[in-house]
Formats: C-alpha cells, sequence, structure tokens
C-alpha cells in the first residue's frame, strides 16, 4: 500500500489498523478494552494489543479471559521491565512486523466514544492529498481529564489535567503526546524512529519521539472531536502532583535543548530558566489571592526550575515503573472502581 492511498478493508486476520496500549498493573485497562469493543470500525480491519510493562506478566489473565469474546483480534505482549519505552516499542514493532498501514494509541485508563476511530480517521484522510511532503502521518486527540468530587474548584475550571497539542503563532503543532495518537507507519519521517528507552522511567519519552518526527519532516494534525477521557485519581487531584509533573516536562524540554550546546551555553540556558522561575514566582506572589492564577504561575516557575536543574546537572526523576495508587474513579458506565497513578 502507497502513502498516499486510503485505508481499504483488509482480512480480519490481517487488521489494516492496530490500537496499542500500554499497561502496568491497572485493572481499569477493561473499562479501556470495553471502550474499544464498541467502536465504530468504519469498515476497516482493526486489532488491539496490549503490551504489559510489568516485570511479570500480571494482566495476561485478564486480557485473554477478555480476548473470548472481543469482536476483533485482542494481542497479549509481554515488555518487560517496568520502562515505559520498552512497552511503546513493543507495540512499534508488532505493528510494524504485522504490515500495518496506522498504529493509534490511548492510555490504559483511557475510555472513548463509538466514533472515535473514525474521529482519528478523519484528518489523517484528508491530509492524504497534495504533495508527499505535506501528508499527514501523526494525528493528535484530546485527552479530557474527569474530575471527581471535591477537587480543588480552581483545578477543575481550568482543566489542568487536558491534554491538547503545543502550537505556535502561526498554529503549526510543535510537540506531540502518546495518550490519544495516530501514527501512519508508511511515512518516511517515522521509518527509523523508537522510543528511547533511557526516557523510559523518567517520562518524556513521548516528546522526545515527537521532537525527533518534526525534525524528520513529520507532519501532525489534531482531531478535536477525537476525545479520550480518563478519570484524575486524588493522588493527582494536587497542586503537588501538578508541580512535579512541570518540573518533569521542564527537565525534557530542556535535554531536547541542549543536545547540541557546550557546558557554557547549558549553564547560560540554565540562568535564563532561573530568571524565568523568579519571574513566574514573582507573578505568584503579586496574585496570592487568586488561587487559578497564582497556581498557574507556580506551575510555570515549576517548568523553568525543572529546565535550570536539568542543564545545571540534576538527573531526571522517575515517574514510572511504580506500582499505582489506587483511589475512587468514576468510569464511563457510572460506576465506582480502582483507580491508579501512572507512577509517582
Amino acid at each position: 500500500m502507497s502513502p498516499a492511498s486510503p485505508m481499504t478493508p483488509g482480512s480480519p486476520d490481517t487488521p489494516d489498523i492496530w490500537i496499542g496500549v500500554c499497561t502496568f498493573r491497572r485493572p481499569e485497562l477493561e473499562v479501556t478494552l470495553n471502550s474499544l469493543a464498541r467502536i465504530d470500525r468504519t469498515g476497516t480491519a482493526v486489532g488491539v494489543v496490549i503490551a504489559d510493562n510489568d516485570s511479570t506478566p500480571s494482566a495476561q489473565a485478564l486480557v485473554e479471559r477478555i480476548a473470548a469474546t472481543f469482536p476483533m483480534p485482542l494481542i497479549y505482549l509481554h515488555a518487560p521491565e517496568r520502562n515505559i519505552s520498552i512497552a511503546r516499542n513493543a507495540l512499534l514493532d508488532h505493528a510494524r512486523g504485522a504490515g500495518a498501514r496506522l498504529l493509534l494509541s490511548i492510555d490504559d485508563d483511557q475510555w472513548v466514544g463509538p466514533d472515535w476511530l473514525d474521529q482519528m480517521l478523519k484528518p489523517w484522510r484528508e491530509g492524504q492529498d497534495g504533495a508527499p511532503e505535506s501528508r499527514i502521518g501523526a494525528v493528535l486527540g484530546p485527552v479530557h481529564g474527569v474530575y471527581q468530587p471535591g477537587t480543588p474548584d480552581w483545578m477543575a475550571r481550568g482543566r489542568l489535567h487536558d491534554t491538547v497539542p503545543v502550537r505556535r503563532r502561526d498554529g503549526a503543532i510543535v510537540s506531540g503526546y502518546t495518550g490519544n495518537t495516530l501514527l501512519d507507519l508508511a511515512d518516511p519521517a517515522l521509518s527509523d524512529l523508537r522510543f528511547d528507552v533511557a526516557r523510559g522511567r523518567s517520562g518524556g519519552e513521548d516528546t522526545a519521539f515527537f521532537s525527533a518526527y518534526l525534525r524528520a519532516g513529520g507532519r501532525i494534525a489534531f482531531a478535536p472531536d477525537a476525545t479520550a477521557e480518563e478519570t484524575v485519581p486524588a493522588d493527582r487531584a494536587s497542586l503537588r502532583w501538578l508541580l512535579k509533573r512541570r518540573y518533569r516536562m521542564g527537565q525534557t524540554h530542556a535535554s531536547l535543548i541542549a543536545r547540541d550546546k557546550s557546558r557554557t551555553g547549558r549553564l547560560g540556558q540554565a540562568g535564563i530558566a532561573a530568571a524565568k522561575a523568579a519571574a513566574c514566582g514573582g507573578m505568584a506572589l503579586l496574585g496570592a489571592g487568586r488561587p487559578a492564577w497564582r497556581n498557574r504561575q507556580l506551575m510555570r516557575a515549576a517548568l523553568h526550575i525543572g529546565a535550570g536543574a536539568y542543564l545545571a546537572g540534576a538527573p531526571r526523576i522517575e515517574l514510572y515503573g511504580t506500582p499505582p495508587v489506587c483511589a475512587g474513579s468514576v468510569q464511563p458506565d457510572g460506576q465506582g472502581g480502582p483507580k491508579g497513578s501512572k507512577g509517582t
């Protein structure tokens, strides 16, 4: 199938599209799979592949039980050892080895609606027209956090756990994520890309992957109606968690911009980051009586502190590979259940 051709139906045994899910000790995977079982497959052959990142195959029994009645192929892969990049690469290897055109991915604590696949495919299909260098090779859908009772009002109003693309002023998407994503494996810009195992416990492997993809000439589109939802557990509904996340994001950003810089250049960039952090801290003080404003400025400060710390030689923090912490959750059928975090 050429890079310009539209999707066509395939044999049920050889799906055109694989939907990949990385998992680590998360019982919510069943909710994720139940939502995928209900998607409209739009006349194409679709399969689902699970990459279990635990040291032992802890999700195998659950996946095999669901596979017995699942309406499409459901494959289990064991991809240890507690390194998310290993699991993400296992999904890439499976889809490429199966000769699939597209690999979509969602997280193991997310659920999607019946029209999700169709909405994800829409901008990709539209992006196949025109010159090869202008074709779309990746699509991002929004991820919406579902807040539980007791969430601070400033957090819920600010939608601080939603994920949407980062854009330049001209509208071009300049970064990516893996929580709700489509990849066209026929895109030459993706041909040699893999997720960096060195980032597989700290996080940021998806940011680095898409940074490399864009440098290779890749193009990313947005599917605004291809929504994935996820419950925000209690341990994430805190300013402390948001600050830690932004700190890690700053580390990732700094690791990408520092690739070709000398030690002097890195220290100079660290000084700039420190100045930005101080400015954000000052704005937070000025807005001390306005929680939403104050906390947004503190989050910006944490991002710059993370960047400066990395440039000055601090090690990256680890977010993956620790057992999920369970808390109550709201699931799409309205039932409560356990909810874990994606690492500490």
